[in-house]
């Protein structure tokens, strides 16, 4: 008999020092999705070639408010990079949104973006490119093989830390140094 699975929804993996995957490698990722079928996430540290503002301009989104055209939108992760992704606050009802937990949700449709730009969005919000996936066991079997620490996701790291901060702060979330914990992988 298979154990059931644990559902990670709001938590967030710590990539391992050992996980060398350049995809995932020093990386957090809040999972937004988890069942049977697999694991659906976005990674959170790490910043892609764009701001805000040009993704924007390539919508034929005009937005007039300097801090939201430099915000730095994510690289979220290697599955689908053309597509947006936005973390936020607000449980407003968008055309597409997943609630990842009370008060985290997830918006995939183009509203929540017209609505940024006109400076009536989400108090707090960030802007991902792609996301990560992973098939049916195969989160599991990456956490039994030690790739991965988890954490509760919280707001103040998903929208206060700076992104370079991240991953550290989230190993402290659970009393874990990341910079103390030793790369095992290749080593006799």
């Amino acid at each position: 008999m298979q154990d059931a699975a644990t559902p990670l929804a709001n938590q967030l993996l710590i990539a391992s020092p050992a996980l060398s995957d350049p995809n995932f490698a020093r990386s957090v990722t809040l999972i937004c999705q988890h069942d049977d079928d697999g694991a659906m996430g976005v990674i959170v540290n790490r910043a892609s070639e764009y701001t805000l503002g040009e993704v924007l301009r390539q919508m034929n989104l005009a937005s007039q408010h300097p801090r939201l055209d430099d915000q730095v939108v994510l690289a979220g992760g290697p599955v689908h990079p053309e597509r947006g992704f936005v973390l936020h606050d607000s449980a407003r009802a968008w055309e597409s949104t997943l609630e990842v937990a009370d008060g985290l949700f997830l918006t995939t449709s183009r509203d929540i973006l017209e609505a940024m730009a006109a400076g009536e969005g989400p108090a707090h919000a960030v802007v991902a490119l792609g996301c990560a996936g992973w098939g049916a066991g195969q989160l599991e079997y990456e956490l039994g093989e030690n790739s991965w620490l988890t954490a509760p996701a919280d707001t103040e790291l998903l929208f206060a830390v700076p992104l370079e901060q991240r991953w550290q702060a989230a190993g402290q979330r659970i009393g874990v140094d990341m910079t103390r914990l030793t790369d095992y992988s290749g080593h006799a």
